[in-house]
């Protein structure tokens, strides 16, 4: 059973009563914030936190993840929000790693999704030609650098990626990048202690 595959992630899910913390993930906050409210796209959206917060900040989302278990979490904790939160939020089952991305959305973002070449460039090459013009593309990634630190990272280098690597993959004509940086954040380790961690952050706009 590989780690990439539906199967493994099922059974991640249904393990456990819940896999994430369910607060939005950092650098969307800080990135997507001051953003105009629109259609966003939520790649990997597993238990939804992420498209919750869009949501709740007024974007349609169409919230995709190859995990049924995942989804059907996701929903189920949307119903809290409210009518007027869950209206906004679109469910998908697919695995985008493998199926073309349909539509063009004013937000397109995936976080720490590590796969192997050539099965991630080909990813974000679809997810970069989903996002309409004047949109904003956000990809976030562990760092290669978090290989050396204590948090438990799987040790396989080729999985991670730099931001200025992604932002390379651009058409430079066609987009401006906005951040493209390791930026630091606090985790702890399995012995408790706090290590200093980075994400491969790269938010690009495509130009109108």
């Amino acid at each position: 059973m590989s780690m990439f595959d539906e199967r493994a992630w099922e059974e991640r899910y249904r393990s456990r009563s819940g896999v994430w913390s369910g607060s939005p993930n950092p650098q969307l906050v800080a990135e997507a914030a001051e953003l105009t409210p629109g259609t966003a796209l939520d790649v990997g959206a597993g238990e939804g936190a992420d498209a919750h917060w869009l949501a709740e900040r007024g974007w349609r989302v169409t919230a995709v993840d190859f995990s049924t278990t995942a989804l059907q979490r996701a929903a189920a904790r949307a119903e809290a929000l409210g009518a007027d939160v869950t209206h906004r939020l679109n469910w998908v089952h697919a695995d985008l790693t493998a199926e073309p991305v349909e539509g063009r959305f004013d937000l397109v973002t995936a976080h720490f999704m590590h796969l192997p070449e050539p099965q991630r460039g080909d990813l974000y090459a679809r997810l970069a030609s989903a996002v309409a013009p004047g949109g904003s593309l956000l990809i976030v990634g562990h760092h290669p650098s978090d290989l050396q630190t204590t948090v438990p990272r799987p040790p396989v280098p080729e999985l991670f990626f730099t931001a200025e690597e992604l932002a390379g993959s651009l058409e430079p004509d066609e987009w401006d990048i906005v951040a493209a940086e390791a930026r630091a954040r606090t985790a702890t380790d399995p012995d408790g202690r706090e290590v200093t961690i980075h994400d491969a952050v790269l938010h690009a706009r495509r130009r109108p």
